[in-house]
Order: structure tokens, then sequence, then C-alpha cells
């Protein structure tokens, strides 16, 4: 494991005590390969109220990821404000229809299956733009995240083994229940330890860490913890996580490009509180006249070539291999020889969509053969015309590179 960088000595006879901490800490900073929703996915916000730099004792950084890994803050509430620009061309909405429509009905809509109260259709549409959250906490099986919208809310409620997700603006619910212990919506960051969890897990030596001064995020003091790769090639320029003073919880996120300009994601309390948040706050009963869809049934209810569907690519990914290490790790696959249509090879509307995606991208050659690059703020992914994709936050010759190498 590769030291932190850090500005700060140490004496000989604390080596061995850091050293441990090292140890402990590793699993908690990361390089991000792809943000998740991975993607995911802010400029600085001016509602995210930095106001001055607070005289706070002196950290190194080894304590500062030792304290964020020792953060134990059961009870929270507050507001949330996430920016994200990715930089994906404008297809006026049409891909917002597709990530709501991976819920399983045609636009998230609640035709066919769907539900616009569904929390993977509702909550990927963090994935772009501003917006704001109201969350609460208490305890492992307590949460709840209120999307705020014009005129309308969109609330996901954790409470025990109900998971209840409740789109006003339609009047839709969504049911589905849990073992517990594991927040339902964790696989989308909605809030900054959200995405500071996603990053901060290990440390090998792609990665420099260190203590990049102090804020005050919400009325609370914090330091800011600076991570950024070593290696060239990435995409990623630095991620910088406030971390709260008193408690470790981290107060906002900001993953910035090596490109320059706005983040491309930032998270940060607007408001937050650390105190007990009313029980109240967790309950739910549909309102009367809420169509109410269960999960259950949806999933029995599944059309068969949906399901053939998701068979299929979960054999592709089962054969997915990852290239390089650290912050150029690219992750590779085969689809079997199924590049982008063309109208040579397609012809009709097949072509014509081969086409259009097509023009999105860069194309590229190289010993592979020919491809096309499409490049966001973050994440690039090359499809070459043999079916082969080559996807990471690493820029477009990085790709091209990785894909010679393994012709």
């Amino acid at each position: 494991m590769a030291p932190i960088d850090s500005d700060d000595n140490t004496t000989a006879g604390a080596g061995e005590e850091l050293s441990a901490r090292r140890r402990k800490a590793a699993r908690y900073v990361v390089p991000v390969a792809v943000m998740g929703v991975a993607a995911a996915t802010i400029g600085l916000v001016p509602a995210l109220a930095d106001s001055g730099d607070p005289d706070l004792p002196k950290v190194t950084a080894e304590e500062l990821v030792q304290k964020i890994a020792e953060s134990d803050v059961q009870q929270l509430s507050g507001t949330v404000r996430i920016s994200t620009d990715l930089g994906l061309p404008d297809l006026g909405g049409l891909e917002s229809g597709m990530m709501s429509g991976m819920s399983g009905g045609p636009g998230g809509d609640g035709k066919d299956g769907g539900s616009s109260a569904d929390p993977l259709a509702k909550l990927t549409q963090l994935v772009s733009g501003s917006h704001t959250l109201r969350v609460a906490a208490d305890g492992p099986d307590r949460q709840k995240v209120s999307l705020l919208e014009d005129a309308a809310e969109y609330s996901l409620i954790h409470d025990g083994k109900d998971v209840w997700g409740y789109d006003s603006k339609s009047n839709e619910v969504y049911h589905s229940t849990s073992d517990g212990g594991e927040r339902p919506e964790k696989d989308v960051p909605a809030t900054p330890k959200d995405f500071a969890d996603q990053a901060l897990k290990s440390i090998d030596d792609t990665t420099s860490v260190k203590v990049g001064g102090t804020a005050q995020v919400a009325g609370r003091d914090a330091y800011r913890l600076v991570v950024e790769p070593k290696q060239k090639g990435s995409t990623v320029g630095a991620i910088t996580v406030a971390v709260d003073a008193e408690t470790g919880t981290p107060l906002k996120f900001t993953l910035t490009p090596a490109s320059g300009g706005a983040a491309v994601v930032d998270a940060g309390f607007t408001k937050v509180s650390f105190a007990k948040p009313d029980a109240s706050t967790f309950d739910f009963t549909p309102p009367k006249g809420a169509k109410v869809t269960e999960a259950d049934e949806k999933a029995a209810k599944a059309p068969e070539h949906g399901r053939k569907a998701e068979g299929d690519l979960a054999k592709e990914l089962d054969g997915l291999k990852v290239i390089g290490e650290g912050w150029n790790s690219i992750a590779a696959f085969d689809t079997g020889g199924q590049g982008l249509p063309t109208g040579a090879a397609g012809g009709g509307d097949l072509g014509d969509v081969g086409g259009f995606l097509g023009s999105l991208g860069d194309q590229v050659k190289g010993d592979f053969g020919s491809g096309t690059v499409f490049k966001t703020r973050l994440v690039n992914a090359l499809i070459t015309e043999d079916g082969k994709v080559y996807a990471g936050a690493v820029t477009k010759d990085a790709l091209v590179k990785a894909a010679n190498a393994a012709k």
C-alpha cells in the first residue's frame, strides 16, 4: 500500500501506530473508475453555504480518513443540493425516458407494469441537472429521501421491512419489502456520504490523498480531504470531501474533471441536524385513490422477453474484464459481434439508429479496427465495429490504446 501524501511529519515511534491506522483506513479511499449512477456523476453551488475557512486543529490525511471511517452517525436530517454535469448531449428528454424505462414500463409512466413511483426510475434523475433533496435517518432501519420537484414531491421511505415510494404528481405508490440493515436505495447515491463511500474504500500507489484546508458547510466547521489521481490518462481531476470536524460525517462531495470547468458532481448539505428525527417522519400510508404497485407482483408479470434480455446481459457481464489499475482501470467485454448497426448492415430504421448514435461519438481507428468513442466529461466508452466495448473514466486515447493491446 502506498503512503498517503501529507505535509505532516511523523516520528519513528508513531510509525507502527500510523501503519495500523492506514491498514484499517485502506478500504475507505479509492480512485473512482466509473461514478456509477455511477455513474455518476457538480460547480460549486452558492446555496451550499461555504462561508470562510474556520480555524481548526491541524490533522493529517491519515487522521482525517480514520475520522471518516470511525464516524458512527445514526441519526440526522437536513436538505441536500445535488448538481450533475456530465456534459451529455441534449436528446430532447430521450435519455430520461430510457433511464425511466428501466423500471419495467415505457418511460416509467405506470403503463405495462411500470410505475412512476419506482425508486429506480425516479432517483436516476439525479444523474443530470440540479436537484434538492430532504433526507432523514434514524438508524439502519429507518430512512427517508424526498426529491422536491415543481409543485410535486417524490418520497422514498424505508421503515423496517417496508419500502415505500410515493410520487405525489401521479398519485402512484410503489411498495417492496427489505430484509433490513441496508438502505434500499443504496445503489443510487443521494447524500455526500453515499458519494464519499464509493470513493473512500482503499488506497494504492495511484492515489494522492491530502488535507486541503478547512471550510464551513451548512453552518458547520469542516476539513477538506482532497483525493487526486497520480496517473496520467484519467478524466478525474480531483475529489474533495468536506468532513464534519465534530462527527466525521461527509457534508459535501465534489468531483472535478481533469478537463477543468464546472464540477461533474457536487453534492452537499445546505442544512443539517444530528438530532433524532421525529418518528412520524417515517410513517406512510398510501393516500386514498392512489395506484399501488407491489414489487413482487411486478416481477412475476415481467414479460418473458424482458427476463431473457436480462439473462443475456448477465451472461455478457460474466465475461467482463478489467484492464489496467487504479484511476486508469477500463472495463472491457464482448457483445458477441454486435457493434453499432449501420445503414449497410442493418438497413431501414435500424441503420438510421446506428447512424444517429454514431453521429454522437468520435470515429476512431487503430490496430483493433475501427469504432466509435462516446464521451462525457467523466466516463468514456469505445464500441468497436466487431462489438467489443471498452469503458472507463479515462481519455479517448487510453481507450484506443487498450483496444489495440487487446487485439
